[in-house]
């Protein structure tokens, strides 16, 4: 049985090799926002380092930000309205830019998209820089905006994000829920990148979360090597439509002999 399969079953055990090697490691505290070219072949680690965390995150193909994530056809091509190990993250190229491939947690929201200024005022009150620098309070859409503005990318460049850690669902009136014990303290999303991508992310409160307090919870970021994307993989075979994302994905490298992770593709 493959690693793959087995972590399926058990979405708290990581596939990741190397587990004692990281790369590298960021503590994002809450509030934060944070950006990086990421390479193909690397994993992002993602843990709440608190309960009730939410990390809301933007993807961009780093060699043609044109290409971002598209958050209808990923949801659509999978047949869900939420992501989880085993879901991939489409570009609207039809290409993957990142697979989820372990997630404790079992959802991630994907439509509620960031708070905003007004909101984040409205719900815990005013405190901006000049009167308490860092310790200041920060929406979601504040901090997207200032790391896209660091790679030439703009409030045009803003599309609906993925929110980690978060999970919403719908009361008997409709109305979308903020579910507050979703996350624990430890709980982890692990993204494979199967393209060269520009990651863009904030720690800022869910824009559902009702609390009155401002405290938004840590995120430890820690890097890896994955290994080449086996063809059994959680990820490629969870639906056919998968399976010809990551097709296109690798043609798109074959065509300038990229190298993933010390492995030709294709070689």
């Amino acid at each position: 049985m493959s690693s793959y399969t087995s972590a399926s079953k058990n979405p708290a055990i990581s596939i990741i090799p190397n587990l004692q090697n990281p790369l590298w490691e960021d503590l994002l505290p809450g509030g934060c926002h944070w950006s990086m070219r990421i390479r193909r072949g690397t994993v992002l680690r993602f843990t709440a380092q608190s309960s009730g965390a939410n990390l809301s995150a933007l993807f961009f193909n780093a060699e043609e930000k044109l290409e971002r994530y598209n958050a209808p056809d990923t949801l659509k091509a999978q047949h869900t309205a939420f992501l989880t190990q085993g879901h991939v993250c489409y570009s609207d190229m039809g290409r993957i830019l990142c697979s989820i491939v372990t997630d404790s947690t079992g959802w991630s929201d994907a439509f509620c998209g960031v708070s905003d200024a007004e909101q984040i005022n409205a719900q815990y009150g005013v405190r901006d820089f000049g009167a308490a620098r860092n310790e200041m309070y920060r929406s979601g859409r504040e901090g997207f905006l200032i790391e896209m503005g660091k790679w030439g990318l703009g409030k045009r460049d803003l599309v609906t994000n993925v929110n980690f850690f978060s999970k919403v669902l719908a009361d008997e009136a409709g109305r979308l829920v903020w579910q507050a014990e979703h996350c624990k303290s430890g709980d982890m999303v692990e993204l494979r990148f199967e393209m060269d991508s520009l990651v863009i992310l904030s720690s800022a409160p869910h824009p559902l979360d009702s609390a009155k307090i401002y405290q938004p919870a840590d995120v430890l970021i820690t890097a890896f090597a994955a290994a080449p994307v086996a063809l059994d993989d959680i990820c490629r075979i969870s639906c056919e439509q998968n399976t010809r994302g990551f097709q296109n994905t690798e043609r798109y490298f074959l065509n300038g002999a990229v190298s993933y992770s010390n492995h030709k593709v294709g070689a």
